[in-house]
């Protein structure tokens, strides 16, 4: 029987790079010079350091044009609030998104079922399998996902006929 799975995955490494090559940047960048403004990548999670909030919105920018140049994308971070870590520093935590979520799963789910193309979607841990019958009925599924779920970059996967 026909199936793929559905899943949100980013690309570690290229998120690696583009960390390390901001970090270059802020390192070398004149604005910078003798500030905290710092960025660093723990397990999923990306640690941004600055001196004041307009800092950190500098070093952010940065980032996400590291990333744009590398191909990740950029709606796969998830933004935390701005904490003061002591004297005039702040930190920001931005967690990176791998795997979807029960919510979004059940909606994807949800989504096929009512628009009544002949495939069946099943939620297999942080992914979705949909299988069917038909190659075209899953190609219509997987353009409806594309075309419905715009706020997460979800990708196809394990495409069998």
């Amino acid at each position: 029987m026909p199936s793929f799975d559905t899943v949100l995955e980013p690309n570690l490494v290229e998120v690696k790079n583009a960390v390390e090559n901001t970090s270059k940047e802020i390192a070398t960048r004149f604005d910078f010079k003798g500030t905290s403004a710092a960025v660093e990548l723990k397990d999923k999670e990306i640690t941004m350091f600055g001196d004041a909030d307009f800092q950190l919105v500098q070093v952010e920018d940065v980032l996400r044009n590291k990333l744009t140049k590398r191909e990740v994308d950029v709606r796969f971070l998830d933004k935390g609030d701005v904490q003061k870590i002591g004297g005039d520093k702040v930190k920001q935590v931005i967690k990176i998104r791998n795997g979807i979520e029960t919510e979004v799963s059940k909606k994807i789910q949800r989504l096929l079922k009512d628009s009544k193309i002949k495939v069946q979607a099943a939620i297999q841990g942080d992914a979705v399998r949909v299988s069917g019958t038909k190659r075209d009925d899953l190609q219509a599924a997987m353009a409806l996902i594309r075309k419905d779920m715009t706020d997460l970059p979800l990708s196809f996967n394990n495409f069998r006929d």
